[in-house]
């Protein structure tokens, strides 16, 4: 939806479904996703408990350390890993809109190894920048809107600051870090505009050539409104509620185990 702003989201889910029914909702998983989930959980992970930890030592409130853990282990984890598998899986989804010139469209191989003979590692890492402020504001409000919610829970239930919370409890506090982190949508239509594979016929005449993160709002803006910048907003709730779980509930429990041994 982010890519292709005019649709519904019944008609995006209509639409990757023509792709090819289930499998089609899994374009771009091997192997990009992949690489992207073996890399950046770890780094996501250990800055973030590092400043975190460094943090909270100082005597800062919990939500600003999560705030601060999340927001560095985001910029890492974008510019470490996720620069060129989001653009490898961006070029996977998109790249079926050069078909409207009447071309086959290549293999996203096909493509990687033509943006790097071309363009080297700039051209893999297209749109990294919008991906690292992306990245550094999801994680620093999902972290701290977490912990936020984490203290107003403990004072809810009368618990104190170092006692642990129920599973439940932190599953709670994941979901509506993971949910209100989403106000940064805008920021994620630009990065898939950014990298999208549109050229030629297939792309609007207003479209810059050369994109940057101000340029390519002010086209999404001129082209959709205030709408354009929030496209696939409900869908990508869901996904941050289920990565924030993932990533800070089930991440505690982890490191708690690993602490122990």
């Amino acid at each position: 939806m982010a890519a292709n702003r005019s649709q519904s989201m019944f008609q995006a889910l209509k639409s990757i479904s023509a792709r090819g029914g289930v499998v089609g909702f899994y374009q771009g998983l091997i192997p990009w996703a992949w690489i992207e989930a073996s890399t950046k959980g770890a780094v996501l992970v250990f800055t973030a408990s590092e400043v975190e930890d460094v943090t909270l030592r100082a005597g800062v409130n919990p939500a600003f350390a999560g705030l601060l853990g999340g927001m560095t282990g985001g910029i890492a984890q974008a510019y470490a890993t996720m620069g060129f598998t989001t653009c490898m899986k961006t070029a996977e989804i998109t790249r079926a809109k050069t078909a409207a010139t009447g071309a086959k469209p290549p293999s996203t191989w096909a493509v990687f190894a033509d943006i790097y003979r071309r363009e080297g590692l700039a051209g893999v890492n297209k749109g990294v920048n919008a991906v690292a402020v992306r990245q550094c504001t999801n994680w620093g409000s999902r972290m701290g809107f977490a912990r936020l919610a984490e203290d107003t829970i403990r004072r809810v239930r009368g618990k104190g600051e170092k006692e642990p919370l129920g599973a439940l409890d932190k599953i709670v506090a994941s979901t509506v870090g993971g949910a209100l982190a989403t106000w940064n949508q805008p920021i994620e239509v630009i990065r898939v505009e950014m990298q999208s594979m549109a050229k030629g016929a297939a792309a609007d005449a207003n479209r810059p050539a050369k994109l940057t993160i101000l340029s390519t709002l002010k086209y999404i803006y001129s082209q959709n409104g205030i709408k354009g910048l929030y496209r696939g907003v409900t869908p990508r709730i869901g996904l941050g509620v289920w990565q924030t779980i993932c990533m800070v509930s089930f991440a505690d429990y982890v490191k708690a185990w690993i602490a122990q041994k």
